[in-house]
């Protein structure tokens, strides 16, 4: 994808989320539509967008690409949870369990997917789709018990094998190890629902962006958290794959999703779990909004450096 593409690429998302926000402002889309809407998203369109990415030529070098981004996926999350222990030791007990979940859980699902595939084609969201299995994994064991003091790892195991992203990959590794043909009528209602991937994203992401206020946007905690999120993490993945000569496109998804800003699940958790969602909640948006300037900088590097 060239410069021109990227900037209509972004413009088109930015317009989406502006859809999103303007229709949940004016109680078109009501807060039960908001969570119809990311329910359908996650159970449906993106497991079928998945699905759809694998339906490509198997060779050994697609499965090297595999290996590779699973394996700098999983030195993500180690370091992002090295930096979760370590960085929020003195920061305020509400606001600790919060910035830890957020820094080892972005919003890859969500936003990094359609970017990916946007920016690198389906090849792009089939590398997107094998990165995000570490981080689905520590989201919901480490990640929870950033909220809940301990994790059920009976729980955990079951919440995430049967993720409908992570059966997704399940369905589309064996279709393309096998190269088994879907009927036709399969294959093109897959392709449909997929389809709707960054339309429906984006929606959900701008119906996110209109509960919080601008007035209560400013606080220098989260701007300084949305400089790790959003700079410092993807830098230290670039330079590494840099150092280590990694393929061209592992590097651009790698460091792309790990760009992302901060799962929308963060507020979900903090209040469930009796933790202070408004901070959460300031933290998805303030970091999300960030990204929409930070993620066209960082696609025009690597399309530019890769």
């Amino acid at each position: 994808m060239g410069t021109t593409e990227l900037i209509s690429l972004q413009f088109r998302m930015f317009l989406i989320m502006l859809v999103g926000l303007f229709f949940r402002k004016k109680g078109i889309i009501s807060e039960k539509g908001k969570k119809d809407l990311t329910n359908l998203v996650i159970y449906l369109i993106l497991p079928c967008n998945i699905v759809k990415s694998f339906l490509i030529e198997f060779s050994q070098e697609t499965l090297k690409n595999f290996g590779l981004i699973l394996m700098i996926s999983v030195l993500i999350q180690i370091f992002c949870a090295i930096l979760a222990k370590t960085l929020y030791r003195r920061t305020e007990p509400g606001h600790r369990p919060v910035l830890m979940y957020a820094t080892v859980a972005s919003n890859s699902g969500f936003l990094g997917n359609p970017i990916a595939e946007g920016v690198f084609g389906s090849m792009g969201l089939t590398l997107a789709s094998i990165y995000l299995i570490p981080q689905r994994i520590v989201m919901w064991s480490a990640g929870v018990s950033y909220f809940t003091g301990g994790t059920d790892k009976k729980a955990v195991a079951k919440r995430v094998l049967t993720h409908p992203c992570i059966i997704a990959v399940y369905i589309g590794f064996f279709l393309m190890v096998t190269q088994l043909p879907l009927p036709v009528f399969l294959n093109s209602a897959l392709k449909d629902f997929s389809s709707c991937n960054t339309a429906m994203s984006m929606l959900v992401v701008g119906t996110i962006l209109a509960d919080v206020k601008p007035r209560q946007l400013w606080d220098k905690s989260l701007l300084l958290f949305s400089g790790l999120r959003l700079i410092l993490i993807p830098l230290v993945v670039y330079i590494g794959c840099l150092i280590f000569r990694v393929d061209a496109l592992v590097t651009g998804v790698s460091v792309l999703l790990a760009a992302m800003p901060a799962a929308s699940t963060t507020a979900i958790l903090a209040a469930k779990y009796d933790g202070d969602a408004v901070y959460a909640s300031k933290c998805v948006v303030i970091t999300t909004v960030l990204s929409l300037l930070a993620t066209p900088v960082w696609s025009m590097l690597l399309l530019r450096a890769l």
